[in-house]
This record gives C-alpha cells, structure tokens and sequence, in this order.
C-alpha cells in the first residue's frame, strides 16, 4: 500500500512539474516556424571587447579597407534593399535611422584626398546631414516637379531639431550606396601576446558617377565618394539591437554588431598609414592593377608576419 502511494505522489508531482514548464513550439498555428526574437538594450553590446591598456599596446599601424557589398560574402549587409521590410534592415538603413535618433556624424576633411577620419572635432550641425543625404546630388532637383524635400532621405525639422526618415527617397539612394571605406587599426597588445584589429571609423561612399573618379588617385577618388564618417564604437549599440537578414540558416541569426566583431565580411586593402599620406600605388605613379594587387599582398603579408616574426628565435 506504501509502495502504491509512492508511486501515485512521484507521478503526481511529475505531471505537476509538466504543467509548469512552457513548451514553445518551433510551428505556430497555422504551421508557419515561429522565428525567436531577442530583444536588447540600447546600453548592452552583443559582445564585450578586450580591454587594452596604453602601455601594453608595442606596435600599432592604420591601414584602410572597403568592404563591397556585391561580393556575395557581403550580401547581407545590403539586403533586405526595400525600406519597409518589418523584420529586417540593411546595414544602410540602420546607420540612417541611428542618425535620425542622434547618431554623430562626421564631416570628412576640408583638404582633397586627405580620407582620415577626425573625430576629435565636432560632429556635424543636425541641419546639415539632409544636405548629404540626398539623391540629386547633382543639384538639379529633376524636373522641378517633385518637392525638394522628397529628394532628401532625411527630413529636419528646425522647430523641433528633429530629423524624420523619407522613405520616398530610400529605393534612389540606396542602389548607388554599395561601398563603405572603414578605417582599421591593428596592433600588438604584449599582455595578451597576440595581434588585434579593431575598426575605428566606417564611412559610407557614394558610388554615382563612377566613370567621373575612374581616371583620379585612389585616394582623391575615395574622397569624393566619402560621405561622412561615424565613429564605429558610436554606431556599436545601433548595430546590437538589429538582427542582420539571415543567409541560409534562419533560426540561428547574428546581430551586426556580432557579424562586424567576428570579421563575418570581406574586405580588400586599399592603403595606409604613412609617411607620405597617399594610399597604395595607382595611375599617378606610374603602376599597373597587377602592381597594385602586389601591393596589397605585401601589407597584407606584413601585417600577417609581424606576429609569426615575434616568435621566432
């Protein structure tokens, strides 16, 4: 009798602790996967950076990169290209919208083909940033017809000092925003023994009238692409709360600040820091795209064989 009791409070207290636990079904209702959402806070980054210290920090150089978003390892960052998609927004979108809520923004410098981002000066006036962000960037305004505000993928309001996203003018400017310049520097941290890279501004460029910039120095070219510049640690907390659009797995999603922090993307080298403030060799030196590409592969390999040299004896 003292068996089947036991037996009966095990069974009961088993059906009691099912009851409690939620069971949340990957297909809803009407058969359609249910695609968890995770919500974050706008003062929480997805991944924690490593703390480096002044003084441990023994080698350090700034090279420049582009990261093309048509090369297919890069397509996320594009897509979705439409701006009313309810779940997801391109890397563009996300940078116009943190912009809109209070995003610094940067102006390049005044100098043609210096590309250095200045961040010690002042972000840009919030009355200014329209003015960039607008698809007639020839000045003509079309045909007169259409307002000019219908032109600006962002809206000020004096009044308010508000800024408001026109999505009206979002499918215009996107298509020719397909390039973004990111300044990156990377060092050797002595107390961790090993070689960091971190990326300190991203800017993105403007790739209308490419046939204009075909015959300039690489980095005049780049100049007048160049729209602004953010501060990448200013647009981190942006880049937390947005999933970017999954590839081929739609269950197991990253945000864009996990797909910048584990280098998901692909880049190419288009200079560095030097001396002489000019980016790698181009038509006004007399060089070749195969001289070019031999360049890249030196710094590359410089950059790769600084840290295996550090270990040889």
């Amino acid at each position: 009798m003292r068996k089947v009791f036991l037996v009966a409070f095990l069974l009961l207290g088993l059906s009691v602790a099912n009851a409690q636990h939620y069971v949340n079904p990957f297909f809803d209702k009407q058969g359609s996967a249910r695609i968890s959402v995770q919500e974050y806070s706008p003062a929480k980054d997805t991944i924690i950076q490593t703390f480096h210290r002044n003084e441990d920090v023994i080698w350090s150089r700034y090279v420049y990169r582009i990261i093309d978003l048509r090369q297919k390892q890069n397509y996320q960052l594009y897509f979705p290209a439409q701006p009313d998609d309810p779940d997801y927004r391109s890397l563009f979108r996300v940078i116009v919208d943190a912009i809109v809520q209070g995003l610094p923004v940067y102006v390049k410098s005044s100098d043609v083909g210096d590309i250095k981002p200045y961040f010690d000066n002042e972000p840009m006036g919030r009355e200014m940033v329209p003015s960039i962000l607008n698809t007639d960037r020839d000045g003509s305004m079309g045909d007169g017809n259409i307002a000019t505000s219908d032109y600006m993928l962002v809206n000020y309001d004096s009044t308010t000092n508000e800024m408001k996203f026109n999505s009206y003018a979002y499918a215009g400017f996107v298509r020719n925003q397909y390039k973004y310049l990111i300044q990156e520097v990377v060092f050797f941290d002595r107390h961790t023994s090993r070689m960091h890279s971190k990326i300190v501004g991203i800017a993105p460029l403007w790739a209308d009238n490419v046939d204009y910039f075909e015959d300039m120095p690489v980095m005049d070219a780049l100049y007048g692409q160049i729209l602004f510049w953010i501060a990448f640690d200013e647009l981190r907390p942006y880049l937390a709360q947005q999933f970017i659009i999954p590839s081929q797995n739609e269950t197991k999603r990253v945000t864009f600040d996990e797909f910048f922090q584990k280098r998901l993307y692909a880049t190419y080298l288009v200079g560095e820091g030097n001396m002489y403030n000019r980016m790698l060799p181009d038509a006004q030196y007399g060089y070749n795209p195969k001289d070019i590409k031999r360049e890249q592969a030196r710094i590359e390999a410089e950059l790769l064989d600084f840290e295996q040299d550090l270990w040889e004896y």
